[in-house]
């Protein structure tokens, strides 16, 4: 399989067939699987299975509402754990560190605006168009 088919029901949430993330985190961990299905490191057949168990675990038992992307994180957790492709421990490790960084850390504006409110603008200009100058 190549990814998902758009009927298939343990494929990802979409909108107009497009792939849909409400969270950051969501298309990260999304695009980690891909990373990892191009390396080919598992195939979406293998990954799929492992999602449907995830699925079918907190079905079981479940914790909250559903959420798609985090049983999707935790089959993304036991495919590369099963694969001893990066261990569990070294993941936990990673995560709190990840997890204590503040808003924004990964992201550099250069020289360049998108939009979003930043007013910091140090020593180099945006061009704000017909929003008025703003540096």
């Amino acid at each position: 399989m190549a990814f998902f088919e758009a009927d298939d029901p343990a494929g990802p949430p979409r909108l107009n067939g497009e792939v849909v993330f409400d969270e950051p985190w969501e298309s990260r961990s999304f695009a980690m699987a891909a990373a990892l299905v191009d390396e080919g490191c598992f195939g979406w057949d293998d990954f799929r299975d492992h999602l449907i168990a995830a699925v079918q675990a907190w079905e079981s038992d479940p914790d909250g509402p559903y959420r798609y992307y985090e049983r999707w994180q935790e089959a993304l957790e036991s495919i590369t754990a099963d694969r001893d492709i990066v261990a569990r421990p070294e993941v936990d490790e990673l995560a709190a560190v990840y997890a204590a960084r503040p808003p924004g850390h990964d992201h550099d504006h250069g020289d360049h605006d998108h939009g979003h409110g930043h007013h910091d603008h140090g020593d180099h200009h945006h061009d704000h168009g017909d929003r008025g100058s703003g540096s």
